[in-house]
């Protein structure tokens, strides 16, 4: 029989035991919400705008301008808020530089106590304690006390630039499916077009936590069919209203 390939460490291949998987994992979901951001968002601008004319150039402006402002709009909200929790992350690194410093024994003791706290006999915990602080003192802390690592913090910059590029290429479809039918086409297929973006959305993003997808395709599209609905309407009533 045939033996299969050890990962390193003792993993199996198959198992999602590499380094970073949970941010990857974040990453990823954040860009799939990005994109259905970007779906409904200009999805509803255009559609609506559509409800009140027929004019191309007045939609695609709309669509644009939507584009354009959803885009810097969820960079700077990501840029804030991932700046704030590097700040945190950047803050809790110091003050364990400052305790190792200052008092490493019982900084050491602390290490004993937490992997005890996990289960281990009190002279495993201390030997885990001792070789991980042998070898990395500063890491071995982040990791147990604060399930940090100092090596994959978090970057603001990363976070708006993915953020905003999710958000376009979710933006993009609806805003193509809109300028290219003829007039009488436009709504029905940016509809379509945009509830089988949002189905595999949302498919996608369950597969990602590991959730049925049913429900999670039928909760998007529901959502986004009533928001069409909505600015449709509302697009066409003060259309109407203002000619």
């Amino acid at each position: 029989m045939e033996q299969q390939n050890a990962a390193p460490g003792g993993a199996h291949p198959d198992e999602p035991h590499a380094e970073g998987l949970g941010g990857r994992l974040n990453w990823l979901r954040a860009g799939v919400l990005g994109a259905n951001d970007g779906i409904v968002s200009v999805a509803g601008l255009v559609v609506g705008v559509a409800g009140a004319t027929t004019d191309r150039g007045a939609i695609f402006v709309a669509g644009l301008a939507g584009l354009v402002a959803g885009a810097v709009s969820m960079a700077l909200g990501e840029y804030v808020s991932v700046s704030s929790q590097r700040d945190t992350e950047l803050a809790m690194m110091a003050k364990e530089k400052r305790e190792l410093h200052e008092d490493p024994q019982a900084e050491l003791a602390e290490l004993a106590d937490l992997y005890r706290a996990r289960g281990l006999s009190a002279e495993t915990a201390e030997t885990v304690a001792r070789e991980l602080t042998a070898h990395d003192p500063l890491a071995a802390h982040l990791e147990a006390e604060l399930n940090m690592d100092p090596d994959e913090l978090t970057s603001p910059w990363q976070a708006a630039g993915a953020s905003a590029l999710s958000f376009v290429v979710g933006a993009v479809l609806p805003l193509i499916a809109i300028l290219l039918p003829p007039p009488s086409w436009r709504v029905p297929i940016t509809v379509a077009a945009v509830l089988l973006a949002l189905g595999l959305a949302g498919a996608l993003s369950a597969r990602i936590g590991g959730t049925h997808p049913r429900r999670a395709v039928l909760r998007v599209v529901l959502g986004g069919a009533a928001g069409l609905a909505i600015t449709y309407f509302v697009g066409h009533f003060f259309g109407a209203a203002v000619a």
